[in-house]
């Protein structure tokens, strides 16, 4: 349906893609993969037609519609709500605009006439009657409530403005779908009900995402920029970063038989295959995992940052007491009347409807700002870190990586610079990258410092507050990893699914009329059925 041929794309001496020959067919969902500027956004944007390549062509099949999820949030600040979502289908909305123009003329022709009813007979085949309905109802399966729906566009905040856009992308069932990290500002339901639907979308979709539990959800191909190819590969998210892997050591394996690598790889497909059947999420779509080939299983060129969280001393068995907190912000209650005892070894999501409620439970427990009311006790064995989700002021001043991280050492051995390189050469910063100023750095870059930072300070407990933001596949992958490795005490807040899910052995939920707190896993503790007649309550 969408091919690209011989697609070549250079800037200056750095070659991005060559010589790209790919497919996308009907029925599969293709997740874009890569590193960090191995072109991904610009990928979706030359096969969206915003952008040229160098040489090579894009060929969308005759009579096809391509939809692409808009990120400029701000593009139809005029236009009401509804509407905006109708110009999702361009050629429904032009032929609908058209009649409207021509309905409302004063001097309407016999000649208008005509034209009038070739147009009804065209948007009638597009089933146009229903086009509203249709809208509305996407618009509040995406939690736009109907009393927006002729809201103009401006008046929304931000995070209603990404599910009208969201709305308008899947308007019109297009047959290629392209969206750029759409999971960015979404909550946690909304994500499940686009997965859901994704995830029994007939057409073609191609997406980039750095949300590992969503492109397992909705995958059917990972599509792996590397080496300058794109190559596809059959399975989700996970099957692929594990078959990855797998042959990774298998080629360090040099004395290893080939028939022992091929039966291991076979094994491992086998294995992989069954869990998916298992599996709650499992679709239609997934059946094209028994279809998995052990001869696409190929290495990586990934370079994954060695993330290790270690303790300098053990904590006691009490390690906090929170009684009656209670927090405003401007009049707003955020959350009140918080009772929380934490023990060794809790590893606790902590969320609410509102990200600011988060962030001040845990500038109030790092004594960044007073509480409204209550208070809280560390144990005495007890050491924190925190990463906020906020750390541009750890940036302002202008010194190298080296004299950065130099700032939080502690012993001598940690002041010497071999040291410091060393430990910024695991965390992808070797050679000359150790040098930059601390100033100018990415925001992925900037997590990883404070990561580095972290680590340094060996804490027995770990405060982290949208710790994925700005990171890249391999970094969240290698920091998911650590953190189930991590023996202390975790206090987490984040909008990766799989996070939440692999890490929380304990939920705590801040609403303006308390706390509800389950030792639970997160899957299980949202789709609770009591759980959520209290949430609703609670909020």
């Amino acid at each position: 349906m969408l091919s690209v041929s011989n697609l070549s794309v250079q800037f200056g001496k750095r070659v991005l893609f060559d010589e790209v020959n790919v497919s996308f067919l009907p029925g599969n969902c293709y997740g874009i993969i890569g590193a960090n500027g191995a072109g991904k956004s610009t990928f979706l944007k030359i096969i969206s037609g915003k952008q040229e390549a160098n040489s090579g062509s894009v060929h969308l099949e005759q009579g096809k519609r391509l939809s692409i999820l808009e990120q400029n949030h701000n593009a139809y600040d005029e236009n009401d709500v509804l509407d905006t979502v109708l110009q999702g289908n361009k050629t429904l909305y032009d032929v609908k605009t058209e009649m409207d123009t021509l309905y409302t003329k004063d001097d309407f022709s016999d000649t208008d006439g005509e034209r009038v009813g070739v147009l009804q007979v065209a948007y009638e085949e597009m089933d146009g009657w229903n086009s509203e309905s249709e809208a509305a109802a996407l618009l509040s399966n995406l939690g736009i409530s109907e009393k927006l729906h002729n809201s103009l566009m401006f008046e929304l905040d931000g995070k209603q403005k990404v599910r009208v856009l969201l709305a308008q992308a899947l308007f019109g069932n297009p047959d290629v779908l392209i969206m750029d990290e759409p999971t960015n500002d979404l909550d946690y339901e909304t994500i499940a009900w686009l997965e859901q639907f994704l995830a029994n979308y007939e057409n073609t979709v191609i997406v980039v995402s750095h949300d590992r539990h969503f492109l397992d959800a909705v995958c059917t191909h990972i599509s792996d920029i590397d080496y300058g190819k794109i190559n596809h590969y059959s399975g989700n998210y996970t099957f692929w970063y594990e078959s990855s892997q797998l042959a990774t050591r298998q080629r360090a394996q040099q004395n290893k038989k080939a028939e022992e690598k091929k039966k291991e790889l076979q094994e491992f497909i086998s294995r992989f295959s069954a869990n998916v059947a298992k599996s709650k999420q499992a679709t239609s779509r997934k059946k094209m995992i028994e279809k998995l080939d052990i001869e696409e299983i190929r290495p990586s060129s990934r370079r994954y940052p060695a993330i290790i969280f270690e303790q300098e001393r053990k904590a006691g068995d009490q390690i906090l007491n929170v009684e009656n907190l209670s927090a405003k912000l401007e009049g707003e209650i955020l959350f009140k009347n918080i009772h929380l005892n934490l023990s060794k070894g809790d590893k606790v999501i902590v969320f609410s409807k509102d990200s600011r409620a988060t962030s001040i439970f845990y500038d109030i427990l790092m004594g960044k700002i007073q509480a409204d009311s209550g208070k809280f006790d560390w144990g005495i064995t007890t050491s924190q870190a925190y990463l906020p989700v906020d750390h541009e002021n750890y940036f302002e001043e202008s010194v190298s990586l080296v004299e950065w991280l130099r700032k939080y050492s502690k012993t001598e051995e940690e002041r010497e610079e071999l040291f410091l390189r060393g430990f910024l050469g695991k965390m992808l910063f070797s050679g000359e990258e150790a040098l930059k100023n601390s100033n100018v750095l990415s925001g992925g870059e900037k997590v990883r410092c404070m990561l580095s930072k972290i680590m340094m300070e060996r804490a027995n407990v770990l405060l982290l507050n949208e710790p994925t933001n700005h990171l890249d596949l391999e970094s969240i992958t290698a920091f998911n990893n650590s953190l189930k490795n991590f023996k202390g005490t975790l206090l987490c807040s984040t909008s990766d699914h799989a996070f939440s899910q692999t890490l929380g052995n304990r939920i705590v939920e801040l609403t303006p009329n308390g706390a509800i707190d389950r030792h639970s896993t997160f899957d299980d503790y949202m789709t609770d059925p009591k759980i959520k007649e209290l949430r609703l309550k609670m909020r």
